[in-house]
């Protein structure tokens, strides 16, 4: 298989004329990584597709279809071992016409080793609790903040208010706890709540509060979250943040060996 995605549209191979209307603009999707034909988090994968659909198309999103159309496009692409993206677009416009689910697999990938350096910028994503299509700002950003250096972009709202990152959620480490910004909109990523689920279990406590960027240097490390994994932050706009924190360390391991579902 070549580096280009396999793609399928409800089961079938994508031709042109199916996959123009997932051009338009409006739906939503999920990111996975799949390894021997399971997924992390597969319950919040489907609960958030469904959750979606009905918002944006007012109809639920059935959980063994999108894994059956899953399952059928990995078979397809050979790979059991695979990075997935499922979006959720209506072909035909209106309220009550049926959604296609497309599902395009490409090679596994992973969080690039190393810390991460942070730049705020001055955006918000629309509709930040969904995981939509829209994403021109997040990628402007993202490429602005690259040039410059830096591995992702921290969004922040015009009070200084500590969103998400472009691609990322991002937790902070106050003494034996782990902080979830909450003073922005933003989305409850897959991994984000992986960590949550994993961190109860644990017994490590976690909070929720308003998080700004002039608070930064008084916690006691950070981290980022996506898809692809976690990784620990070094710095944020130049200031520096602890890397040895043995509660970073548990959350990555937490991650790590977190249970992988059949799909």
């Amino acid at each position: 298989m070549t580096q280009s995605p396999f793609i399928e549209i409800d089961g079938r191979a994508a031709t042109v004329e199916a996959i123009a209307p997932a051009l338009g603009g409006y739906g939503h999707f999920t990111a996975m990584q799949v390894r021997g034909g399971k997924v992390r988090g597969l319950a919040f994968h489907v609960e958030r597709l469904d959750a979606a659909t009905r918002e944006l198309f007012g109809a639920g999103l059935d959980g063994e279809r999108v894994r059956a159309h899953v399952r059928h496009a990995l078979a397809g692409s050979g790979r059991a071992d695979a990075s997935v993206r499922v979006n959720v677009f209506q072909p035909v416009e209106g309220a009550d016409e049926p959604v296609a689910v497309m599902v395009a697999v490409r090679p596994p990938a992973g969080v690039e080793p190393g810390l991460k350096r942070l730049k705020s910028v001055p955006y918000q994503r629309p509709a930040a609790h969904l995981k939509h299509v829209g994403g021109f700002g997040q990628a402007y950003f993202g490429r602005q903040v690259a040039a410059e250096g830096y591995d992702e972009a921290l969004l922040a709202g015009p009070g200084g208010e500590i969103a998400e990152g472009a691609i990322t959620n991002v937790g902070f480490i106050d003494g034996d706890t782990v902080v979830w910004p909450d003073a922005a909109p933003h989305l409850r990523g897959i991994t984000l709540q992986i960590l949550e689920r994993e961190l109860v279990r644990a017994g490590i406590p976690q909070d929720r509060r308003p998080l700004r960027l002039t608070d930064v240097g008084s916690y006691d490390g950070a981290f980022l979250a996506n898809s692809r994994g976690t990784a620990v932050i070094s710095e944020i706009d130049g200031v520096p943040l602890p890397t040895r924190s043995e509660l970073l360390a548990r959350v990555g391991e937490l991650y790590e060996s977190a249970p992988w579902d059949a799909i």
